[in-house]
């Protein structure tokens, strides 16, 4: 065996530990603070515009309102991943471990790729199915669910409970009306109370520890 197989080996053994241990990079007051962020983005919905869906007319539809959700949600969604990553770089910076480190990208990669999947669905139906923009709601609590259901080996017990809060408002979601998908607090309401029921629970798993 040469050194590069050493040392391959070694970085297989320290992944494979990584996803062994539990992650505690989320924390109960950022995690509240994106259920904040998901009310006050409902509440400037519904000042600007209540309802975004596409009014179809003999010209076609209106995706202007409809950019102005995505935007604003978009924005919503970039800040409060910036500031939860934000504070797990600063607690592995802080606590100068490998193994920490390790941890920390072990519960990333598992959650990016439902992220991803948001993503591409999202450009996929604006740009080639505008008329089935009002499941793309669903599909995010869906597609976050799926992302936190991953990530269930590395999170404290109980993150299951929270991966189906999302999976279940998802699929009520997409059964309601299509007007209703698109609400200004149909987003809210779901993200909101998940994220504080998230943090309440990431606060019992801190007081337990």
């Amino acid at each position: 065996m040469n050194v590069h197989d050493a040392l391959s080996q070694i970085a297989d053994i320290r992944q494979q530990v990584a996803r062994a241990q539990t992650f505690r990079g989320y924390r109960p007051m950022t995690t509240a603070f994106t259920g904040v962020m998901a009310i006050a983005t409902a509440i400037v919905q519904s000042r600007i515009m209540p309802n975004p869906t596409p009014v179809w007319t003999g010209a076609g539809q209106d995706p202007f309102r409809v950019d102005h959700y995505l935007y604003l949600w978009f924005v919503a969604a970039v800040l409060s991943l910036a500031v939860v990553g934000w504070e797990m770089w600063v607690r592995v910076r802080r606590s100068g471990s490998d193994l920490q480190r390790d941890i920390t990208l072990a519960a990333v990669e598992q959650f990016v790729p439902s992220l991803m999947a948001g993503v591409l669905v999202t450009i996929v139906i604006t740009q080639f199915a505008l008329e089935s923009i009002w499941i793309i709601p669903s599909l995010w609590m869906i597609l976050f669910s799926m992302g936190v259901y991953s990530s269930r080996r590395v999170l404290p017990r109980y993150a299951g409970v929270i991966a189906g809060y999302y999976l279940l408002a998802g699929l009520m979601v997409m059964a309601l009306h299509k007007d209703a998908g698109m609400h200004a607090w149909t987003m809210g309401a779901v993200f909101g109370v998940g994220q504080f029921l998230a943090a309440a629970w990431l606060w019992f798993v801190e007081r337990r520890t």
